[in-house]
């Protein structure tokens, strides 16, 4: 997975021709952290179908307040340089995570 941040989140995310999932997490979010190899998990399942990246959130903090992300971990789904979808808490599941990325490709067709 691809470390996004507020020099290339434009590039990376904004510009993307397919479909974005950016993982908003945090150092001290246990959840995030918890969450973190099942992401992992899921990006390299899903290869090349869809783009997923994470943006900490504790170094990124304009990028957060930019997209309204209040809570942490935080989901956002991206096609065309528009967010198109998010989910958040922090009881969010891996399966919580696949419904989203399942979404996307439905998006993208």
């Amino acid at each position: 997975m691809q470390d996004v941040n507020k020099r290339n989140f434009e590039e990376e995310v904004l510009q993307a021709e397919n479909p974005v999932i950016v993982d908003f997490w945090g150092p001290s979010c246990q959840p995030c952290l918890k969450l973190m190899p099942d992401v992992e998990d899921l990006a390299e399942e899903y290869g090349d179908q869809v783009k997923m990246v994470k943006l900490n959130s504790a170094e990124n903090r304009k990028v957060c307040i930019n997209h309204r992300v209040m809570g942490l971990p935080t989901f956002l789904l991206f096609k065309d340089g528009k967010e198109v979808n998010r989910i958040s808490g922090g009881e969010l599941t891996k399966e919580d995570i696949k419904n989203l990325i399942d979404e996307s490709l439905e998006v993208s067709q």
